[in-house]
């Protein structure tokens, strides 16, 4: 049984985002060059998540999903050095048995070998003396980070948890939400 794998792409007033970088990475994960645009239809002009699932023969399946954003202001700082999640896998467990640790918080802020990496959904970003970081060993390489950094709108530094609690605010970054200032929230181990 082959590995499956999945995009997520924003949809709205039938417009396709950041085609380009979601093709990149899927490039980089199956060797393949595809264009999404032959197979990405949305069905209407609504905010939509298009969820692509593909695997190394090709694209699987598309289908479309009304997004609202979630509301996210307490985040539960997790330890977990032997976590990979470096591609965008389709099975999601590492992350999914991750999140269920979150208690009341909102969301998870996980942490590998001492840094800063990524939550359960985004890449995330530290204003961290007058500049915005995100670290350079993120779990995942998000399309959004990817387009950020190539616009030199971040710098890859790693990210310690010292300067995430001492940051004056945070972003969270990911197809959907592109990159969504937090500035009224709180940490908790």
């Amino acid at each position: 049984m082959s590995i499956k794998y999945f995009e997520t792409i924003k949809c709205e007033d039938f417009e396709i985002f950041n085609l380009e970088y979601h093709e990149r990475r899927i490039a980089k994960t199956i060797g393949l060059n595809l264009n999404l645009q032959e197979y990405i239809y949305p069905p209407n002009s609504e905010l939509l998540r298009c969820k692509l699932i593909y695997d190394e023969s090709g694209i699987l399946s598309v289908d479309f999903y009304p997004y609202k954003k979630r509301v996210i202001e307490t985040f539960k700082i997790l330890y977990d050095d032997c976590i990979d999640y470096s591609s965008k896998y389709l099975n999601r467990t590492c992350l999914d048995e991750l999140f269920e640790l979150k208690e009341d918080c909102d969301e998870i802020i996980i942490v590998k070998n001492g840094v800063v990496t990524d939550t359960s959904i985004a890449n995330i970003a530290v204003y961290y003396e007058n500049q915005w970081y995100i670290s350079k060993e993120s779990l995942l390489e998000g399309t959004t980070k990817s387009r950020l950094i190539k616009e030199k709108n971040l710098i890859e530094k790693n990210i310690t948890v010292e300067m995430l609690k001492k940051s004056e605010k945070i972003a969270l970054l990911n197809a959907m939400i592109d990159f969504d200032v937090i500035e009224n929230y709180s940490l908790r181990t």
